[in-house]
């Protein structure tokens, strides 16, 4: 007897703010064996993905932003229809892109593109590039509330890839800890769910022969393992998170990115990073990004994104 039950399908869903770095996600995603769709109409999904489960499809990966701006409103519920559809055995992930609003204009500035809200007459180009981009935040919202974000505004096109690759790559856990550090001085990134400032620890930037050093390295991690107030914050960060953790799985997040910031983001917010990561591993699907030491982007023309 043949079985009619179509096969389960991995569906990422890829949105967020336009000039983010949807192409660069899809492109990762095509690399990972997914049949990529760009600006596939809200109103197509559910007959889309029946097509591709006809056709034995396991993954697929469609971007969704304002470019279908009249019928986005309803996007969520049509999500929430198709994942809770027993025939239809679709698994969710849903990817959205941000950046900061400085980094946008300057995207579309150096790439002399159009914002697709962007009204050609204004007199003021840049303020209604400005009024286009926070409309566009307005209308993606309620998408960015429960998804996987993914802050650009300071990474290469190289680091979203290799960090999408990373996380839609592996095996899904039920819930998936972020451990990123970064440094105040560049901002706090956009994709934190919780930040916590490290800044008032002992620092070995001031010890000369650490200094060159970063929180990887054996003779840093010695010296702060040696700090009392280091071990204290690390177990409080550990308490607070083991605390709320299950409760956020509860109301169905699949993805947390934990944020710790130090001045430079090479030594202190490294290492606890590194130690957290460890920490969580055994209990929750834990990963490791270092915004500031996995590389700096080069200042000049963004237009790969």
């Amino acid at each position: 007897m043949t079985d009619l039950t179509p096969p389960k399908i991995q569906l990422v869903l890829i949105t967020g703010l336009s000039g983010s770095g949807k192409s660069v996600a899809l492109t990762a995603l095509e690399d990972m064996g997914f049949y990529c769709v760009d600006n596939l109409p809200p109103e197509l999904l559910e007959a889309f993905i029946a097509l591709e489960q006809s056709h034995q499809a396991s993954k697929v990966a469609i971007a969704m932003d304002v470019r279908s701006a009249a019928s986005l409103p309803g996007l969520p519920q049509r999500l929430a229809l198709l994942i809770n559809n027993s025939d239809r055995r679709v698994a969710l992930t849903t990817v959205f892109l941000d950046a900061t609003t400085e980094t946008l204009v300057r995207r579309f500035s150096e790439t002399r593109r159009l914002h697709p809200l962007s009204l050609k007459t204004a007199d003021d180009q840049q303020r209604a590039l400005t009024d286009a981009i926070e409309h566009e935040r307005e209308l993606l919202a309620e998408l960015r509330d429960k998804a996987l974000v993914f802050d650009t505004s300071l990474i290469r096109p190289a680091q979203l890839r290799s960090q999408i690759k990373d996380l839609l790559g592996s095996t899904q856990a039920p819930l998936t800890l972020v451990f990123e550090s970064f440094a105040f001085k560049r901002g706090i990134p956009m994709d934190a769910d919780f930040v916590f400032d490290v800044r008032m620890l002992p620092n070995p930037h001031y010890e000369a022969e650490l200094k060159p050093m970063s929180g990887r390295d054996a003779a840093v991690a010695n010296y702060l393992a040696a700090q009392p107030e280091v071990g204290e914050m690390q177990d409080q960060i550990v308490d607070f998170l083991r605390h709320w953790l299950p409760k956020m799985l509860r109301d169905h997040r699949s993805y947390v990115t934990v944020a710790i910031g130090c001045t430079g983001g090479q030594h202190r917010s490294v290492y606890l990073v590194e130690q957290l990561a460890q920490v969580f591993s055994s209990e929750w699907a834990a990963r490791v990004r270092h915004r500031e030491i996995d590389g700096w982007p080069v200042r000049g023309p963004q237009a790969s994104y």
